[in-house]
C-alpha cells in the first residue's frame, strides 16, 4: 500500500528516543527515526539525503517549534511549524497541532486537531533563523 507506515514498521526503525523525562531546549538534527516522548523545545530537523528520516511524536510528546522530515507520525501536540515531504505525515486521533502543516501526503483520523492550516505542495526551504529575523526588523527600523 501507498500509505505512510508507523516507523517501528518501517525499514529504519527508532534510533534515537527523547524519553518522558527529558526536555531538549534547543535544535535536533537527526536522521534515522527520531521517537519523542518527552518535549523538545526548538527545530526538529532531518539531515538531507535522509529520504527515510522518521519523526514520532507519542500521546505524552510535545514539540514547540519548526519540524522539517520526510515523515512525521504525530500523536502528541506539536506547537510550530511541520514541513513534511516523501513519505508524508500521519495525525493519530490525540493529535493536537498548533500551527500549519505544509504537506505532500497527509492522513489525519478522526479526532485529531489542528489549530492551522494544512498547505500543500511547495513548502518554504528554509525558514529564517531567529537572529536572522531581528536583524531584518532593525535594518527596517
Amino acid at each position: 500500500s501507498d500509505k505512510p507506515k508507523a516507523p517501528r514498521n518501517g525499514s529504519g526503525g527508532v534510533e534515537t528516543l527523547i524519553g518522558p523525562r527529558v526536555t531538549v531546549r534547543g535544535d535536533v538534527l537527526f536522521s534515522g527515526g527520531l521517537y519523542v516522548e518527552g518535549s523538545i523545545i526548538g527545530s526538529v530537523v532531518a539531515e538531507e539525503g535522509c529520504p527515510d528520516a522518521v519523526v514520532t511524536l507519542s500521546e505524552q510528546g510535545v514539540i514547540e517549534g519548526e519540524v522539517r522530515a520526510p515523515q512525521v507520525v504525530v500523536s502528541g501536540t506539536l506547537r510550530g511549524t511541520a514541513t513534511v515531504y516523501v513519505l508524508g505525515s500521519v495525525l493519530t486521533p490525540k493529535a493536537r497541532v498548533q500551527g500549519n502543516i505544509y504537506y505532500d501526503v497527509v492522513e489525519m483520523a478522526a479526532g485529531a486537531m489542528i489549530s492551522g492550516r494544512l498547505i500543500h505542495g511547495e513548502a518554504p526551504k528554509q525558514l529564517p533563523k531567529p537572529e536572522v529575523v531581528k536583524d531584518i526588523k532593525d535594518a527596517a527600523a
